[in-house]
């Protein structure tokens, strides 16, 4: 059987999702289910005077108001350690428990219809009264009051590292640097909406339908809360709209959810509205990244630090540990690290979307360019110079890196070799043409998962596992894993998944679900591959008795005896003479000693063509060109897919995503989807300048910006402005670069790293641009083809078909 794994197989659900019959949390058909609305709080801290109910109730086919008065008290809420969820994603929630305002928009009351219409009428109706306190939401003005947690980000990491000595390192350099970066508040905002139905079977057993990335740390917790058994939490969610984090944590509204179930013994459902899901949900804070950057003449770094500051809210704590990157991606003998939280009266902030390294590499890179600048050095020849070939921070080898090979093929293929090295030195009549270039880097993880395998009597194949498909592809990639590791066919294959009653599996989240339940599909397949054989090979009545069980291959349902194909039998001739109903074989993939020896992460370089209006600052992203060392690709289509999605979002975490607060209030502003842009995007392989050049109307946004200190300046060269011309390939490809992540690691089963991608470009900064507008982008991508590792997929232009 040829390989399946790494063909661009079409997405197993995409027919249903076009169609519109994949079903989402929210359109499960539950018969009778009433119908709830939220009302949240208009202040930013206090405390509920009152809550005046009298007019929603008359509304009619209204069932219930919920408050803080007649909610159930739930178990241990605030306590994110609770039994059941020790490893999970787990956030502190509020649910109506106390008359405390700790946040704006925080749920203070539900109300519970016969339809939705009656409880959205209902829930206007509401009045609340409050006793206002003094909130804090401001950042920079409160650093003082911050403080140092014992941890950051998810893997466990120390708040802070050193390594050599910082001031020796500096006092070494010939050049210092120290440049004061920001982020702002960033929104999750998925196409999908937060939603749960709450379903209670029995008293004491509870079934959700909802919209989540973790199924079982989702079951966990809830049990959890409301003093259930785990098992006696069924969860279910085959379709996800997007999640990008905000969907791993179990948040205020799916015990809400079900509290009011149970308040009134029949079914709840409930969603978020798109205006509540600034603050309730989880969001990526704001920082601010103090860089320093110490270095030779000859662009040797002495010293590197990032000293970072992020909000957490006032119940729970959330690191954003935007300084990781700085300890470990470039080699320095001198190194400090430090976070900071600065405690405010907001939701609690959470995982988004390469949660610390998606701040944190723009700060670096945006650094690391001005540094180079004042080096008088090309920013791609500084960061080969202090590349580093083993783990600085760890000490360890890494298990593979391909990133100077990346580097180098992605500025052959973007041109960046004609870069000049002043700023503004490019221009096309009256547009400045800026050319960046920017890290990835994000680390590889895996956690124990389980998989089962069945093949039925009828000769049917399908794969169980209780994982969670966020849109990325994993219906597909796991049944092409499926398929190779079994020996049949795609089409052969029935993959489940998005249900609790599966085997199971850890949270969607951190770039994980290939690497671990990729592996658990591989082992299941494979041990009920060998049973099946083992079986042929032992009954004396098979065509295959006595023959070596490494000389039987599986093709087309048959068993064959290698180079003897008259020695047959389908499966089902096998199983019905077994007279079996199916067989089975079931697996876990642990991570094995591979993260104690090596250091682990997937690797890439990002490269930014900006125009930018001279009069008008209008900024249009014309070209980016990738090259990642992304491990092992299981679909090309789905990959190329991540790739380009990665790219855009850092356009959009660039120039998009600044959730604007108003700090009196304590409020988002912009708390809906009306400045949502729908890019224009071209994947035609065109380089024809008037495509190229083609203008689109937009309105201004904020940008993360930079406010920077030289210590020891550099005087700047005289501007000069020759004509430019565009560069052949002037709509860019997307070059994927093949490497195994893990080659040199033994594992048992299969390690499949997937890479998020976050590196900002820094053409802007290159620019000195202290403003950002909404660009549009147009691309072309790279035709994907077999080759061998460190070498990219292909570098043919044509146009791109989803």
């Amino acid at each position: 059987m040829e390989n399946i794994i790494g063909e661009p197989l079409d997405r197993i659900d995409g027919r249903l999702k076009v169609t519109g019959r994949a079903v989402y949390a929210y359109e499960h058909k539950i018969p009778n289910a009433a119908t709830a609305v939220l009302v949240t709080s208009t202040i930013a801290k206090g405390r509920i005077a009152s809550i005046d109910s009298k007019a929603a109730g008359r509304v009619p086919g209204v069932l219930l108001v919920l408050t803080w008065e007649n909610a159930i008290k739930l178990n241990n809420p605030l306590n994110t350690a609770a039994p059941g969820h020790e490893r999970s994603p787990a956030r502190a929630i509020t649910a109506l428990q106390d008359n405390l305002v700790r946040y704006a928009n925080e749920p203070i009351v539900v109300v519970v219809a016969e339809s939705f219409e009656s409880a959205e009428q209902a829930a206007s109706l509401v009045e609340v009264r409050y006793t206002p306190e003094p909130h804090h939401v401001n950042l920079e003005s409160r650093l003082s009051e911050a403080y140092t947690p014992k941890k950051a980000g998810g893997g466990g990491d120390p708040a802070v590292s050193k390594r050599g000595d910082m001031n020796a390192g500096m006092s070494q350099a010939d050049l210092r640097l120290e440049q004061t970066y920001s982020t702002p508040f960033e929104v999750h905002n998925p196409m999908e909406p937060h939603a749960t139905i709450a379903v209670w079977d029995a008293p004491d057993r509870l079934t959700l339908y909802d919209a989540t990335q973790g199924i079982f740390s989702d079951r966990g917790r809830v049990a959890s809360l409301f003093g259930l058994k785990p098992e006696n939490v069924r969860v279910i969610s085959p379709y996800l709209g997007g999640g990008f984090g905000s969907k791993g944590p179990v948040w205020s509204h799916v015990a809400l959810a079900a509290m009011a179930a149970k308040k009134l013994n029949r079914p709840v459902k409930l969603a978020v509205k798109r205006p509540q899901m600034f603050g309730m949900l989880g969001l990526r804070s704001q920082t601010r990244q103090t860089l320093r950057i110490a270095a030779r003449r000859d662009g040797t770094i002495t010293a590197l630090g990032n000293d970072t500051w992020s909000h957490t809210s006032s119940f729970d704590e959330f690191v954003e540990a935007s300084s990781l990157c700085a300890r470990m991606l470039y080699q320095s003998p001198n190194n400090s690290t430090a976070q900071r939280l600065v405690v405010s009266d907001i939701g609690t902030p959470s995982y988004m979307r390469a949660p610390g390294e998606a701040p944190g590499t723009y700060a670096l890179e945006a650094a690391m360019d001005e540094m180079a600048y004042a080096l008088k050095m090309d920013p791609l020849e500084f960061r080969l110079k202090n590349y580093a070939e083993t783990d600085p921070e760890e000490n360890k080898p890494w298990s593979s890196k391909s990133l100077s090979d990346c580097y180098r093929m992605g500025a052959e293929r973007f041109g960046w070799r004609r870069r000049p090295l002043e700023p503004r030195s490019m221009r096309d009549g009256n547009t400045l043409i800026g050319w960046g270039m920017a890290t990835s880097v994000y680390p590889t993880r895996r956690s124990v998962s389980n998989a089962s395998a069945r093949l039925n009597a009828d000769g049917t194949f399908s794969v169980d596992a209780g994982t969670q498909d966020l849109g990325t592809g994993t219906y597909t990639i796991m049944t092409q894993v499926a398929a190779q590791s079994f020996g049949v066919e795609p089409q052969q294959v029935k993959f489940r998944l998005g249900d609790t009653e599966f085997p199971q599996t850890p949270v969607s989240g951190g770039s994980q679900t290939a690497a671990s339940t990729g592996s658990a599909v591989h082992l299941a397949a494979q041990a009920l591959r060998e049973k099946l054989i083992q079986m042929a090979v032992s009954d004396p009545a098979s065509p295959l008795s006595g023959v070596s069980a490494q000389d039987v291959v599986l093709e087309a349902g048959r068993l064959y005896a290698r180079g003897n194909p008259s020695k047959s039998e389908t499966f089902q001739q096998l199983l019905a003479r077994q007279r079996l109903p199916y067989l089975e074989a079931k697996a876990d993939a642990r991570p094995g000693e591979e993260k104690n020896q090596y250091s682990m992460y997937a690797f890439g370089a990002q490269f930014a063509e900006v125009r930018v209006d001279a009069d008008f600052g209008q900024i249009r992203v014309s070209r980016m060109t990738g090259c990642f060392g992304a491990g092992k690709i299981l679909n090309a289509k789905t990959a190329r897919s991540q790739f380009m999605g990665g790219m855009i979002w850092g356009i959009g975490m660039a120039l998009y995503e600044h959730a604007a607060m108003d700090a009196r209030l304590g409020r988002f502003v912009n708390n809906n989807l009306a400045e949502y842009q729908s890019r224009q995007i071209s994947t035609s392989g065109t380089s024809k300048q008037s495509g190229w050049m083609k203008k689109m109307t937009t309105s201004t946004r904020s940008a993360p910006r930079a406010s920077a200190k030289l210590v020891s300046p550099v005087q700047p060269q005289p501007s000069r402005t020759p004509s430019f011309t565009p560069p052949a390939n002037a709509s860019a490809t997307f070059p994927l670069l093949s490497t195994s992540c893990l080659h040199k690691v033994p594992e048992p089963g299969i390690l499949l790293p997937a890479p998020r991608l976050f590196a900002l470009s820094s053409a802007t900064e290159w620019l000195k641009l202290t403003f950002a507008r909404y660009p549009s982008a147009r691309f072309s991508t790279a035709r994907l083809r077999s080759s061998a590792a460190t070498s990219c997929f292909g570098s043919e232009s044509r146009p791109f078909r989803s």
